[in-house]
């Protein structure tokens, strides 16, 4: 567990739970799933004593919950923030069978990038003054923005006056759940460059005419993935318009300070939408593209099938008068023209050997015998 006490430009990182709010600022409470169970008494106690409620029952089990969907939820004191990230482990580990897309155990087809892909949910419960994360085991979305929010306070210029924390330090906890909904979205834009290399690469294997295709189960895969990555994004996409559309009915004070911090938050909610937006729209493009390579590898395999079929007609429709003739030669009638002639048999050959080339000729003036390129 990690406590971070945030006033004004300055935060204080520690380990123990506060006993009561900074003059200005909030508290972030940041926890894993383990510990959130295990300290649940301590927490909702300090959550009573620094604001005055604790977290609903039903609540509480939305945030123990590893396999829930991306979901808003809200409550007169605070609003509720589930949201699956989409974000590769570090050091190229696979993701945990519980975690990862596809929930059954063994070894997957499909590119590795797929298999890195973690998608557990990190809850939010935000209040006036309060900020409540529930993330997985050692998750690396909370400790990259914890990082960066102590980085940015370090290199904050207090004595600058014109400087804000607009940029660095958030200035209330939805602000911050906001930051960190949007670090977790734009982890999965660091995925799109080796994912699309991987399709692009099936893409080149199943348009090559010299290549025969055979990694099916893996392709299939991960189009299978596609879908759920498509699906989960669209749960986000519901969760965080959800979230945009409560942000009309908050109360604002008059003055302009408020009011500046409410516009910047809806801001901020619609650019998270944004991106939420182009991960869906990547996923779609990399479905279609895949789909579209699919179908080019049979349409492809069609035509290579119609030319060898039309070269096979062709050389076929060559022999045939020349079977005719011979056949006609081959009859074992007593009396037939040329038969006991020396000659003959030079003249039949040269007859055969002139309708063949003719017929070939033609054909290949119509590109019936023409060598396609690859």
């Amino acid at each position: 567990m990690r406590v971070f006490t945030v006033a004004g430009t300055q935060v204080h990182a520690g380990l123990a739970l506060p006993q009561h709010l900074p003059e200005h600022g909030y508290v972030w409470i940041a926890c894993s799933r383990e510990q959130f169970q295990a300290e649940l008494t301590s927490i909702q106690n300090s959550l009573e004593r620094l604001t005055g409620q604790t977290l609903v029952d039903l609540h509480v089990s939305d945030l123990l919950n590893a396999q829930l969907p991306s979901r808003f939820d809200y409550s007169s004191h605070y609003d509720l923030m589930v949201f699956r990230r989409l974000a590769q482990r570090p050091g190229g580990t696979e993701a945990r069978p519980e975690n990862s897309l596809d929930l059954q155990s063994g070894k997957r087809p499909g590119p590795p990038v797929l298999h890195r892909i973690d998608t557990s949910p990190v809850g939010f419960a935000v209040f006036d003054r309060v900020l409540v994360s529930v993330h997985p085991a050692d998750c690396a979305v909370r400790e990259a923005y914890a990082s960066r929010l102590l980085a940015s306070t370090q290199a904050h210029d207090a004595t600058d006056p014109r400087s804000t924390g607009a940029r660095g330090v958030p200035h209330s906890p939805a602000d911050m759940m906001l930051r960190i909904v949007s670090h977790m979205v734009d982890g999965y834009l660091d995925l799109r460059r080796e994912l699309s290399r991987q399709l692009d690469h099936w893409q080149a294997e199943l348009l090559h005419p010299r290549t025969r295709f055979n990694r099916w189960d893996a392709l299939l895969h991960a189009r299978m993935a596609l879908h759920q990555l498509e699906a989960l994004c669209d749960d986000q996409h519901t969760a965080m318009q959800s979230w945009t559309e409560s942000l009309d009915s908050w109360r604002v004070g008059a003055d302009s300070a408020a009011q500046r911090e409410h516009e910047l938050l809806k801001i901020r909610s619609r650019d998270v939408l944004e991106h939420i937006d182009r991960v869906v729209q990547h996923v779609r493009r990399l479905e279609h593209n895949t789909e579209t390579a699919v179908q080019m590898h049979f349409n492809v395999q069609g035509n290579r099938t119609n030319d060898i079929m039309r070269t096979l007609t062709a050389l076929t429709a060559i022999f045939l008068p020349l079977n005719l003739i011979a056949g006609i030669f081959g009859m074992n009638f007593e009396f037939m023209p040329w038969l006991h002639q020396a000659s003959a048999f030079w003249w039949t050959l040269g007859s055969m050997g002139s309708i063949a080339l003719v017929m070939g000729l033609v054909f290949w003036r119509k590109r019936y015998l023409a060598r396609t390129g690859d």
